[in-house]
C-alpha cells in the first residue's frame, strides 16, 4: 500500500491524529476510492499495516523518517509494515535469501506463510496472499519483473538504516550487531555499508552513534524524542 500511504502522509499534517488520519481516508477521500465502503477498508487496512497513530512510537518514527528521507521511503514503509504483519514477516526469508537473479517462486512463501496462518487461509485466499506479498516486496525493490519476479538488490538509505537500527534496538540487539540484524539484512545491507549510512544518518540529524572497534554508542533520542529509547 506504498502509493496510499505516501498519498495519506502528504494529505495530512505531521501533527494529525488518528481520528484525522481516518477523517481524511474516509470523509475527504484522499486516496480517491470509488465508495464509502472501500474507503473505510482502506482505513482498516493502511491502520492495520502502519498504526496512523501518535501514541505508538514505531508510528511516530515513521512520520520522522517519511519527510527527512524521501529516497528511502519504500524501505521505510517495508520495515514498518514487517513490525507489524506476522504474515508479512513470514515472507521474508523467502525473498531475502534468494540470491540476486534468482526467481522467487510462490510455493516457499506460501509454506512460510501457512507456518504462520494454520489452516485459517483456504488455498485460494493464500494464493491471493502470497501475490499481495510479493507485490509488497515488488514495491521496496527487492523483486523485478512481471510474469517472473526476481530476485535485486535494493540500495539502503540513511533514514531506512536509522529505523533498522531502531527496530533492531527495540528488538533485543545490542552493540555491532546492531549492524547484522535481520532488520538491517532486509535492506541488503552488510556490515560495513550499515555502518556508513548510520554515520550518514548521524550527520543529517537522526541519531547519534559513536563506532569504535566494533563498539557501538547508539542514541535514538533525535529520531523518537517523544519515546525518549536509549
Amino acid at each position: 500500500m506504498l502509493a496510499e500511504l505516501t498519498a495519506l502522509l502528504d494529505s495530512v499534517p505531521d501533527s494529525a491524529t488518528r481520528a484525522e488520519y481516518a477523517s481524511a481516508i474516509i470523509e475527504s477521500n484522499c486516496l480517491d476510492k470509488a465508495t464509502a465502503s472501500t474507503r473505510r477498508l482502506s482505513n482498516q487496512r493502511i491502520g492495520e499495516l502502519y498504526a496512523l497513530d501518535p501514541a505508538v512510537a514505531l508510528f511516530r518514527v515513521l512520520r520522522r523518517l517519511w519527510s527527512a528521507d524521501h529516497a528511502g521511503r519504500p524501505l521505510i514503509a517495508l520495515l514498518v509494515a514487517i513490525a507489524r504483519d506476522p504474515i508479512l514477516a513470514a515472507s521474508v526469508p523467502p525473498v531475502i535469501e534468494l540470491e540476486l537473479g534468482e526467481e522467487s517462486r510462490k510455493d516457499p512463501i506460501a509454506k512460510a506463510i501457512r507456518q504462520v496462518v494454520g489452516d485459517r487461509l483456504n488455498d485460494a485466499i493464500l494464493d491471493k496472499v502470497v501475490r499481495n506479498v510479493s507485490s509488497s516486496w515488488a514495491q521496496a525493490g527487492h523483486l523485478a519483473g512481471r510474469t517472473f519476479k526476481r530476485r535485486v538488490q535494493v540500495t539502503p538509505t540513511p533514514g531506512a538504516v536509522a529505523l533498522a537500527l531502531y527496530l533492531g534496538y527495540v528488538t533485543g540487539y545490542r552493540g555491532f550487531e546492531l549492524m547484522d540484524s535481520p532488520w538491517m539484512q532486509v535492506l541488503d545491507a552488510t556490515p560495513s555499508q550499515a555502518t556508513d549510512l548510520a554515520l550518514g544518518a548521524k550527520r543529517i540529524g537522526l541519531i547519534d552513534i559513536r563506532i569504535s572497534d566494533r563498539i557501538v554508542d547508539l542514541s535514538l533520542r533525535r529520531l523518537d524524542p517523544r519515546g525518549a529509547l536509549e
